[in-house]
């Protein structure tokens, strides 16, 4: 029994950390097996797993909640709810005295 724990914590931490560090990749490894599962000629519980796991389309903007970018709300209130301005850089050249 305790072997069975080890490999579940072990196997939902493996999960967290690709989906964490491969979301793209992982996005389209839950796409894959979720289109194979909503196949014509598959049972009722197999087609609504599939439409369950079908993972939502991204936009590519902030506002679609993908979690990519750590900002998740639109362009305009992730920029004020942080407080954030543009402000421009200004590099200065090195000069040895």
């Amino acid at each position: 029994m305790q072997y069975a724990v080890i490999v579940l914590l072990v196997a939902g931490s493996a999960a967290y950390m690709l989906r964490k560090l491969a979301p793209t990749l992982t996005t389209r490894w839950q796409a894959g097996v979720a289109g194979s599962l909503q196949r014509a000629g598959r049972g009722g519980f197999a087609r609504r797993l599939g439409r369950f796991l079908q993972p939502r389309a991204a936009t590519g903007n902030c506002g679609d909640g993908c979690g990519t970018c750590g900002s998740c709300g639109t362009g305009s209130s992730a920029s004020a709810a942080a407080g954030a301005q543009e402000q421009p850089l200004t590099f200065h050249p090195y000069r040895r005295s």
